[in-house]
């Protein structure tokens, strides 16, 4: 089977590489990909979003599947895209129509959607620049610290955590103005989740799901948590602190009921749900959804998968998950993010990275990497993630440390305590 895999990051190029590893592949395309992805398949340079010349590639590579790895083609309608084309309808796609991606497209969409399912979620306010009034009396009446997301996609940027009722009035405003574009020109806020937040993920087919390993990434720039919020400056898999007892409760407060609410609201939905959860005394509340893997979150998830991915994917295209069963690796795995200098602002590309052919004992995903002549040079702000397996939290962080510091480039940074909050869990 031929299959088309969409994006250029680490989360992509973990794909790829448990893709790779099926019997049943036969070419992989990646587009448009990264210099790890050439390594895996043929990257093909063609837009994310433009359907067009998406769905005649996939006519003229022969090709079965198209695996949808981020959000924004799924919010834009890629796979009603191809439903709608007699064509294209015998192509299998892995990722929910434009309907399902909402779950992630529309803040306020998920949260009506928690709210009519009986979900746990943070009360909230949908604002615009027409209500901003009742914006302000919500945080008026609400105590720091206070939360506002752009309603729509913001490439992981657009949730802002403040302590001051002044700076919130004041943040809400320029939001409501274009501080994040279209996608907050509708703003939720919602009340502070007190707890400690991980993820959970599934592969669902509509009817049926699959649970993968959870993980809890790190978003903040700064060690200790601080600075500016990312993309995802690191992960760590299994999360000691969630016990069978409060995976148990995930799953019969936030997953059952989320699939039943597909299937109630008459939704069709293949692919992977990523539920962002606040664990509060050992009680799960979903902070959002996402429709798809994370990133890097899937730098750890999938190293944990002892299933061949490509089969998981057929079978949710038949709706016959309930079928299979997923089998995880019992040890930890741990990814350090390398990114360049000045991330999540302004930083420099096309600086070279040298030495990741010297690292040993870990695996090396491309997020923001291209091949430039014989080079392979920085192409993004998170660069290259450094995933490790142990049998133990320190046993993979020292891993991941190691190769980290010998992999090199102008700028690089990266945090050095992932993962270290959570041994008091251990």
């Amino acid at each position: 089977m031929n299959v088309l895999l969409l994006g250029s990051g680490g989360r992509e190029h973990a794909i790829a590489w448990k893709l790779s590893q099926s019997k049943k592949l036969g070419k992989l395309f990646i587009a448009p990909g990264n210099a790890g992805t050439a390594t895996l398949g043929i990257n093909a340079d063609i837009a994310l979003n433009d359907f067009e010349a998406l769905a005649k590639f996939v006519i003229d590579e022969n090709i079965s599947m198209v695996v949808v790895g981020l959000e924004d083609p799924l919010v834009n309608g890629i796979t009603d895209y191809f439903g709608n084309k007699p064509e294209l309808q015998k192509i299998r796609i892995i990722g929910p129509g434009k309907i399902g991606a909402t779950l992630e497209g529309s803040k306020e969409f998920a949260k009506e959607f928690m709210v009519r399912h009986n979900i746990p979620t943070a009360a909230y306010i949908s604002i615009t620049a027409e209500n901003i009034n009742e914006g302000f009396r919500f945080l008026e009446n609400n105590n720091p610290p206070f939360v506002l997301k752009a309603d729509g996609l913001a490439a992981g940027k657009g949730v802002l955590i403040i302590d001051s009722l002044e700076k919130a009035k004041a943040e809400l405003s320029d939001m409501l103005n274009g501080k994040f574009g279209q996608a907050s020109k509708k703003v939720v806020i919602e009340e502070f989740l007190q707890g400690i937040e991980m993820s959970a993920f599934v592969l669902t087919d509509g009817k049926s799901y699959k649970i993968l390993p959870e993980a809890k990434d790190y978003k903040r720039a700064g060690e200790g948590d601080t600075g500016l919020n990312t993309g995802g400056m690191g992960c760590v898999s299994p999360v000691p602190f969630a016990d069978n007892d409060f995976l148990k409760k995930v799953e019969e407060r936030v997953i059952a009921p989320t699939i039943a609410g597909l299937q109630k609201d008459k939704i069709a939905y293949t692919g992977f749900i990523f539920f962002g959860l606040m664990n509060n005394n050992g009680n799960p509340s979903v902070i959002e959804y996402n429709v798809r893997l994370g990133d890097p979150e899937a730098e750890v998830v999938l190293p944990r998968l002892n299933t061949d991915l490509l089969e998981l994917f057929i079978a949710a295209s038949e709706q016959r998950l309930n079928e299979t069963k997923i089998e995880t690796i019992n040890q930890t795995c741990v990814t350090v993010m390398l990114v360049s200098g000045g991330y999540p602002g302004n930083y420099d590309k096309g600086k070279e990275i040298t030495n990741i052919e010297n690292t040993i004992g870990s695996l090396i995903f491309h997020a923001g990497t291209k091949i430039s002549g014989n080079k392979v040079v920085t192409n993004g702000g998170r660069v290259i993630s450094v995933s490790s397996l142990g049998e133990s939290l320190a046993v993979a962080s020292e891993k991941s440390y190691y190769n980290a510091s010998i992999i090199q480039f102008d700028g690089k940074y990266y945090r050095k305590d992932i993962g270290q909050d959570l041994l008091k869990y251990i």
